[in-house]
This record gives C-alpha cells, sequence and structure tokens, in this order.
C-alpha cells in the first residue's frame, strides 16, 4: 500500500539523517586541517543531499495522498508533523556542519548545552533520537500496522456512510422519476379535458345561432298571421251590407 511505502521511506530518512548526526560527530573529533576531517566533510555533505532529496520525496507523496484521499486528514496531520520535524532536524544539521569553531567539542564536552541542544537528546538510542517531542497520545504506543488498521477502519466506515448516502440518492430519485411519469400523466389528462371544453364550447356557440335563427324565424310567422287575419276582416267587412237603422 502507499501507506507502508511512506512510513519505510520516513523511517529511512529519519535513520539517515542519524547517520549524518553521528557522521558529524565523528569528523569533530578529528583537527580541521587532516584529510579525515576533510573526507568525512565530503561523505556528510552527500550524504544531507540524499537526505533533504528523500525528505522533498516525501512531502510530496504526503501532498499526493492527501489530495486523492487514499489517507484520513487525521493521518494526514500526523504525518505532516513528521515531515515538520524532519524539517527542523534538516536545518540543525546544516547549522551543526558549517559550526566548525567548536570542531570536536560535541564529542569531547557531552555534558555542554550546545552539543544537548544540537542533538535534541542526550542518545541517539532514546526513543526520540531527534528530541523534537513526543507524538500526541492519540498516537503514542501505536504502530505502523495499527494505525493503518486504525486508518483502514475510519475508511471502511466513510464507505458505508456514503453507499447509504449513495442508496438515499438512488431512491430519492427514483421518486423524482415516478412524480415525473404522474405530471405526464396529469397534464396528458389535461389536455384531454381542454379538447373536450373547446369542441363543447363550439357546439354551445353553434346551438346558439341556431336558437336565435329560430326565434327570429317565429316571430315574422307571428306577425304574418296577424295580417293575414286583419286582412280577412276587412274583406268581411266590405262584402257584408250594413243593414242598421237610420
Amino acid at each position: 500500500m502507499a501507506g507502508d511505502s511512506w512510513l519505510t521511506e520516513h523511517d529511512e530518512c529519519s535513520r539517515k539523517g542519524q547517520e549524518i548526526m553521528e557522521k558529524i560527530n565523528e569528523r569533530n573529533k578529528h583537527n580541521r586541517t587532516s584529510s579525515q576531517y576533510t573526507k568525512l566533510s565530503a561523505h556528510v555533505r552527500s550524504n544531507m543531499k540524499q537526505f533533504s532529496s528523500s525528505l522533498n520525496m516525501l512531502r510530496q507523496n504526503l501532498m499526493r495522498s492527501s489530495a486523492s484521499y487514499h489517507i484520513t486528514q487525521r493521518e494526514v496531520e500526523r504525518r505532516q508533523m513528521l515531515v515538520d520535524n524532519l524539517t527542523s532536524k534538516e536545518k540543525q544539521l546544516d547549522q551543526a556542519f558549517r559550526n566548525e569553531s567548536g570542531a570536536g567539542s560535541y564529542v569531547r564536552s557531552p555534558g555542554k548545552g550546545d552539543r544537548s541542544s544540537l542533538l535534541g537528546g542526550e542518545t541517539f538510542g532514546a526513543n526520540d533520537p531527534w528530541g523534537i517531542g513526543e507524538e500526541p497520545d492519540q498516537f503514542q504506543g501505536v504502530t505502523n500496522s495499527g494505525l493503518q488498521a486504525q486508518q483502514q477502519s475510519v475508511i471502511q466506515e466513510q464507505d458505508r456512510g456514503l453507499d447509504a448516502l449513495s442508496s438515499v440518492i438512488a431512491r430519492q430519485k427514483q421518486m423524482a422519476l415516478d412524480i415525473g411519469d404522474e405530471v405526464d400523466q396529469q397534464n396528458i389528462l389535461i389536455d384531454d379535458i381542454t379538447d373536450h371544453v373547446d369542441r363543447t364550447g363550439e357546439r354551445l356557440i353553434k346551438e346558439t345561432r341556431h336558437v336565435n335563427i329560430v326565434d327570429k324565424k317565429s316571430n315574422t310567422c307571428c306577425y304574418w298571421v296577424i295580417i293575414v287575419v286583419l286582412f280577412i276582416t276587412m274583406i268581411v267587412i266590405v262584402a257584408v251590407p250594413y243593414n242598421g237603422k237610420p
């Protein structure tokens, strides 16, 4: 796994820094003008370049792992703290390598404060040879495999949460599709009702026109009947002689 590789590379980089510090102390045992001092200085300079290169590679790999969410945020913070510690010690190594005024004093006077501050502790064999400080309580006493198991457990919990969220979203999607189908059917019914209303309206208009025509015709017929009756009455009056007395 990528996490195993990163932790392994970190341990190797940390050991490389410890070896460099030991070489610097060994160099300081010799006179500055001696060939052994020059040889060890060249060896330390080469190892410091390798140390810086390894540290940069750790930073880049951590950034890629964080961006791809292959590790949890808690693990990212823990590893960033480890990288910061190595960065701080890189500066101390560079300072120790360039501090030639106290050549040999780091070994000959182990009780002095400069050596203690440089090494960050009394010995290199301690649990924290760099003297950076202890890890947070939640990381103390936990091996790399234990941290990986915790990380896998957190990732599994996140996966289960994502699966549950995916199921909810799938149900919501299906409900939305069902509602969409129901709306489409209701729209079809509304369209049919609208067509029937339009046809009924047209029929009402036609029937209204027919009623108006019949009404007009009925009124004209009545007038003609009255005219005929009056005409017959006039004829009767004219045809029948008037027999009244004077």
